[in-house]
């Protein structure tokens, strides 16, 4: 190799070994850039979050609502004292002993209907005092012939550190 085959492979690896050394470093403008963009998601994403502004009675009571209301649709819906006494855990004193003093009928207590729905939503709520709330539920049909919903009120108490279904009405 001569002299001046060698000056230009020298040469040669110089400006290799220069851009690839300015490739692999951040330009202050692109670290800047790029900084901004974490610090912009990071602040996008918390603030994202919604507080939760509910309070804590409601958010026990319309657990406790959807829980015996997933349990209720789930299950045989039909006015029963057998299945009266399945869905006793989920109901005031009070109200148990009136349901089962009651004569037989084909219209559900829970519901309103002896026509069931198919599904529901626990909706609104209202804190009446810290052991007493009421919710809105919506009922929903939806079939090949129909779609439909109706919202009932479910008023919760709390006995024995428990919320229970107390009284189900129309508005």
């Amino acid at each position: 190799m001569n002299r001046r085959d060698a000056e230009t492979q020298r040469k040669s690896n110089e400006s290799y070994l220069r851009f690839s050394i300015k490739k692999s470093i951040c330009p202050f403008d692109l670290c800047v850039l790029a900084s901004l963009r974490f610090v912009l998601l990071i602040f996008f994403l918390s603030a994202c979050s919604i507080p939760n502004l509910e309070k804590p009675e409601c958010t026990e009571a319309r657990d406790a609502v959807r829980e015996f209301y997933s349990f209720h649709i789930g299950n045989d819906v039909k006015p029963s004292a057998e299945n009266l006494k399945l869905r006793e855990k989920f109901l005031s004193r009070q109200l148990f002993e009136t349901l089962s003093a009651s004569t037989a009928t084909s219209k559900d207590y829970f519901t309103g209907t002896d026509d069931y729905p198919r599904a529901f939503r626990v909706g609104s709520c209202e804190v009446i005092s810290e052991n007493k709330t009421v919710l809105g539920v919506l009922l929903f049909w939806r079939d090949d012939a129909r779609s439909e919903q109706r919202e009932i009120k479910v008023e919760a108490v709390r006995e024995d550190g428990k919320w229970l279904i107390d009284k189900v009405f129309q508005p």
